[in-house]
This record gives C-alpha cells, sequence and structure tokens, in this order.
C-alpha cells in the first residue's frame, strides 16, 4: 500500500516515532484515515481533531447527558468503518456528522423531550448561536423563546440540515454528503426550515449572511 506522503515511513525506527508525531498533526483527514488502516493508534489524531465539535453538535441536539456516549459511539463507528471512507474526500467533517445524525435520529423521543424542555425554560446553549446571529436584527428576548419553539416545530429532516448548517458549519453538499441525499434535496429541506425560522422571527433569517445566497 502506498502511504499518503504527509505519514511516509522512515526506516529508522527513533527517527519513524518523531516524524509520525509531527506528520500526524499536518496530515489531513483522508491521509490519517488511510494510515489507521495499518496503524490503528493513529485514527487517535481524527478523534482529537473533531471530538469536540461532535460533542457540541449532539449536546445541541439531545441535551449533554447523551452527549458522551454518541459521540463516543459515533467514533466507534467510524473506527469500525474506515475501510469504507472515501479517500477522495480530505475533509472526515461531513462523514461525523453524518454518523452523529443518524445516531440522533435513533432518539427522537429524547430530542423531542429535550426542545420541550428549553421551551419551558426558554434558554439553553442548544440556541445560543443561532439566537446570537438574530441578536443585532431582534431582541434577545423576543428572540430565544421563538426561535426555540420553531426549532421544536420542524420536521428532524428539517432540524437536521437546519443544525448542520448553523452549527457544524456545512455547505449543502457537505450536508448532502453526510446525510447521503441529493444537493437538491438539501436546498430544499434548507429552504423550508428557514422560511418557517422567518415566520417564528417575524422575517428575521438567524442564519449567517453568507447563507442568504441559498436558493430556496
Amino acid at each position: 500500500m502506498t502511504l499518503p506522503p504527509a505519514l511516509e515511513v522512515r526506516d529508522d525506527a527513533n527517527e519513524l516515532d518523531m516524524i509520525s508525531h509531527v506528520n500526524e498533526q499536518v496530515a489531513t483527514d483522508d491521509e490519517i484515515v488511510t494510515w489507521s488502516l495499518r496503524d490503528p493508534e493513529v485514527f487517535a489524531t481524527l478523534y482529537d481533531r473533531h471530538a469536540p465539535a461532535i460533542h457540541r453538535y449532539i449536546a445541541r441536539r439531545l441535551g449533554p447527558d447523551l452527549a458522551d456516549d454518541l459521540m463516543a459511539e459515533t467514533f466507534l463507528l467510524a473506527f469500525r468503518q474506515r475501510a469504507r471512507y472515501d479517500t477522495a474526500r480530505t475533509d472526515a467533517r461531513p462523514w461525523l456528522y453524518g454518523i452523529a445524525t443518524n445516531l440522533i435520529g435513533r432518539h427522537r423521543r429524547a430530542e423531542g423531550r429535550f426542545w420541550r424542555a428549553i421551551a419551558r425554560s426558554g434558554t439553553d446553549a442548544a440556541t445560543e448561536s443561532l439566537a446570537e446571529r438574530a441578536a443585532d436584527r431582534v431582541s434577545a428576548q423576543m428572540s430565544l423563546p421563538a426561535l426555540t419553539a420553531a426549532l421544536a416545530r420542524l420536521s428532524k429532516s428539517q432540524r437536521d440540515v437546519l443544525l448542520l448548517t448553523a452549527e457544524a458549519g456545512l455547505s449543502p453538499v457537505e450536508i448532502a454528503d453526510a446525510l447521503g441525499v441529493p444537493k437538491g434535496t438539501v436546498h430544499s429541506r434548507l429552504g423550508r426550515a428557514r422560511r418557517k425560522m422567518r415566520e417564528a422571527l417575524g422575517g428575521i433569517d438567524p442564519l449567517d449572511p453568507r447563507e442568504d445566497a441559498i436558493d430556496e
């Protein structure tokens, strides 16, 4: 097997240890996955890079109680499936977010309870970043309860694409890859989700300005 250049093996064992330690930090995700097929411990680099973001995403969907377990399960499944990873994709985030989103889908009742709890309390980290994006156009007091209620009313598929856009920062192409659906389906779901959010926030779109270019 030809090894990725960033993870090239040297003959000297001591030099290999040093070079592996350095190069794992600069290697792309696909190179890490490829190298981990030969040296499974290298996969820990992928965990170190992406675990905090995956944990935060799950916590914002299900709350902190389930986030630890599902984050660990996400990376366990990724490790087991790494031989099927498409190495043409240098960024593993869509792959990891896709696994996490599928796991979240198995906990629909828990997600429903989580959003209802947020609606009762009126605030939670799950809505903070979206609320911050709308803060300059609508007061936090007005936006947070409305935002929470609107998120709770979205279908799971609409919430998936909205939060993968707003929280994970994925593009429509990356979301399509993560969810295994056509890009047109992502645009359609996101368009419907954004319309519902605007209706709830009096015409305010809480997504970043760069997302305003997405065709609905």
